[in-house]
């Protein structure tokens, strides 16, 4: 006789066994309706799961965060059937969950077209409305091997073939499809109520290139119609936002193929960059780190020696000189290293800071490649501390709080913290990795942040602190980091004399706030969708004139605030000014300078943003105080 103990500790005793589906029902109607899984002490299954002893049991809704795994798993079986029904000699292979949706890749003789897409939708909301139960069955490995083979799905059994023999394997049957299976899953199709497919993608079997393309369907899935369509009204806005598109509309760089995942910047792309680097600059001076510079192209022991070798040596550039092979550099720690081996260090000289806009080449595969978003060639805001143990806190202390002034200051407060510690593929001791995750856990503590564990997503030489940003749109990005190396100074030879007068080797921090610049500045362009703060935007006042007889004014206006330091153009064509405002305000400058007779006359100018707000007429001096005053770093600007 089962006895159920649920969450709030109430006991349900049975006389005998029955399925979860069954001790859902005896609870209540409501919760039966809306029970997509449960939990059994702990584990995740189907609400068929037969219980035939006494359990914990957690009901799975779509209140509970796996409710909307299992729904978009759910929904990927979903789509399979409905290719099988639309397109009965296309096997089916692999089809997980992902975030926000999922996908399945099919091997099918002909390509899909997004036609065909529209049918499979619309197949898949047939088949929802049947409201077919999912029935879950297992067998033994050979049997489901063979089963497969019948059905002409060889991927299904060459996948159930890498299996050990001797196993079991769960399958799911729906109505005419079964599918290959862990689960759990819905109990039936009619709780798929929110889904759309969204896009065609090749894929290699397995992710391997030396076997056959695929085709994937990508879909999005949700557990409301309400969800679903926030969803597709951030994409939306997102695809309105892309840095790409912007970038070709505001003339901020470009790409081309001669140069693969490496950035050819415009003018006004570069003056965004530079006031980025300006900025930055400011702040390591003013937080004691001395700025250096090292070489693109180093020997390659040095790589090994370091350890990057082994463990990045697919994504290093390489050539050879002389009898001599050489790296493009991929990160710029071991280069630090040996500025600070440049003559005899003292316990009086540390903590040592070390910074650079480091230029850096990964060879990423050319198919990942997205904008400034994931490029081969990248500068990062890299710096490193060397420190004894003890200085290891409150080095790390500092940093967080420079780190989240800079961060309020580019208009990110929302701040996700990560500590991630050591992964299975590592260099140093364990008693060495306890006491570098114990002093980041100590720093993240000692500054009450909310922080998540991440276990084995540290780098190879130490753990890390990693911080996401939030924008606007809900997305995260993880940009700064600071990690702790108790490993790689010891390996390059680094050394200080201590107070006793011993020699001992330093503890290395790696550190970054922004990260790639690169891509930092493709996230403030789509957080901005291109309209920056005055602080940041590369035009940030534009003169125009109504007629010729202003166009002397609108270039006198142009050379004085030239001279304050503004970055400024005039526009003295012979447009309407009509146009030259339309124009204008498209580039999202922030302010816009109209002259005409009155303006000469009087000496002033009509201010209007690029929002079309009309800030009226005022004196130019009293225009540049208020530009010297939102042109310092953190202003908020004018932002859409």
């Amino acid at each position: 006789m089962p006895i159920i103990t649920l969450p709030n500790g109430q006991q349900r005793p049975f006389e005998h066994p029955l399925t979860v589906a069954q001790v859902v029902a005896d609870i209540g109607a409501g919760l039966a309706k809306a029970a997509l899984a449960a939990k059994i002490n702990g584990r995740l299954v189907d609400t068929s799961t037969l219980i035939e002893e006494d359990v914990q049991l957690a009901i799975i809704t779509e209140r509970d965060p796996e409710g909307i795994e299992i729904i978009r798993h759910s929904t990927a079986h979903l789509l399979a059937q409905a290719v099988k029904h639309l397109f009965p000699e296309t096997q089916v292979t692999i089809g997980p969950m992902i975030d926000e949706g999922f996908y399945y890749d099919f091997a099918n003789p002909t390509s899909f077209t997004p036609n065909d897409l529209e049918q499979i939708q619309a197949e898949m909301e047939k088949l929802v409305a049947q409201d077919i139960p999912l029935i879950r069955r297992v067998l033994p490995r050979d049997e489901a091997i063979q089963f497969f083979r019948h059905q002409g799905e060889h991927y299904k059994a060459e996948i159930i073939a890498s299996i050990p023999a001797n196993q079991e394997v769960s399958l799911y049957e729906q109505g005419d499809f079964t599918d290959l299976c862990r689960g759990p899953h819905v109990p039936s199709t009619g709780k798929l109520k929110a889904f759309k497919l969204m896009k065609l993608a090749g894929a290699y079997w397995r992710g391997d290139s030396n076997n056959e393309m695929l085709q994937r369907i990508y879909g999005t899935a949700w557990l409301t119609k309400k969800d679903l369509e926030a969803y597709l009204h951030r994409l939306a806005e997102a695809d309105k936002r892309d840095h790409r598109k912007l970038a070709k509309q505001l003339d901020l760089f470009h790409v081309q193929e001669e140069a693969p995942g490496m950035i050819f910047w415009h003018e006004r792309g570069w003056n965004i960059y530079v006031q980025i680097q300006n900025y930055m600059r400011q702040v390591w001076r003013n937080h004691g780190y001395h700025e250096v510079h090292t070489p693109q192209l180093v020997d390659y022991s040095l790589w090994r020696k370091s350890g990057h070798a082994d463990k990045f040596g697919k994504e290093m550039f390489s050539t050879s000189s002389e009898s001599r092979d050489y790296a493009i550099k991929p990160m710029n720690c071991p280069c630090h290293i040996q500025i600070y081996n440049q003559g005899v260090k003292s316990h009086r000289d540390l903590p040592l800071r070390l910074a650079e806009f480091g230029s850096c080449h990964r060879n990423e595969p050319s198919g990942t490649l997205h904008g400034l978003l994931r490029i081969r060639n990248f500068v990062q805001d890299d710096a490193h501390i060397f420190c004894t143990e003890d200085q290891i806190q409150p080095e790390v202390s500092s940093f967080i709080d420079l780190l989240l002034k800079v961060y309020a200051d580019f208009g990110f407060p929302q701040i996700i913290v990560k500590l991630s510690t050591r992964p299975a593929q590592r260099i140093g001791s364990d008693e060495v990795w306890d006491k570098a995750e114990q002093a980041l856990e100590m720093a993240l503590n000692h500054k009450q942040l909310d922080w998540q564990l991440q276990p084995g997503e540290g780098a190879f030489y130490g753990p890390k602190i990693e911080f996401s940003l939030k924008d606007c749109l809900g997305r995260v990005w993880q940009c700064g980091t600071i990690q702790v190396d108790f490993s790689m100074p010891a390996r390059l030879g680094a050394e200080y004399v201590a107070s006793d007068g011993s020699k001992q080797v330093p503890v290395m921090l790696h550190r970054a706030i922004l990260g790639s610049l690169e891509r930092f500045i493709g996230i403030l362009i789509e957080e901005h969708a291109g309209a920056f703060p005055v602080w940041l935007a590369p035009i940030q006042v534009a003169i125009l004139n109504i007629t010729d007889h202003q166009a002397d004014y609108a270039n006198d206006i142009e050379s004085e605030l030239r001279t304050q330091g503004f970055r400024v153009l005039s526009d003295v064509r012979n447009e309407k000014i009509g146009f030259k405002i339309r124009e204008h305000t498209l580039q999202r400058i922030p302010y816009l300078i109209v002259v005409g007779n009155r303006e000469v006359e009087t000496q002033r100018v009509a201010v209007r943003t690029h929002k079309g707000e009309d800030l009226g007429v005022m004196s130019l001096e009293t225009f540049m105080d208020k530009l010297h005053k939102e042109s310092e770093p953190g202003f908020s600007g004018i932002k859409d």
